[in-house]
């Protein structure tokens, strides 16, 4: 079944180029991953520091294998100084989507 996760990161005024840097090389690795359908990065206009991921995976194994990824656990590491809080982390299954 698949898995849709949106996830919301805050960071702190002027850190905002060194979580992108990160998230970047994270999204990429990500979207190479078997069992990542999409993975992309958005960036929340107003107060511009907030930080939206919307992912899709095939199944919970595929999403298991993401947390599991050394590229998942560096931005993780990268982002623990410059977050403001714990990120925000939506994790939901399909129920009637389009092809």
């Amino acid at each position: 079944m698949a898995v849709k996760i949106v996830a919301f990161i805050t960071v702190k005024p002027g850190s905002e180029e060194d979580f992108i840097a990160a998230a970047r090389t994270c999204v990429a690795a990500s979207r190479a991953e078997p069992g990542v359908l999409h993975y992309e990065l958005w960036r929340e206009t107003e107060g511009a520091q907030r930080f939206v991921f919307n992912e899709l995976y095939v199944d919970d194994a595929a999403v298991q294998q993401h947390m599991a990824s050394d590229h998942f656990k560096a931005l993780g590491l990268a982002a623990r100084d410059i977050a403001t809080a714990r990120p925000e982390i939506i994790v939901t299954h399909a129920i009637d989507v389009a092809d």
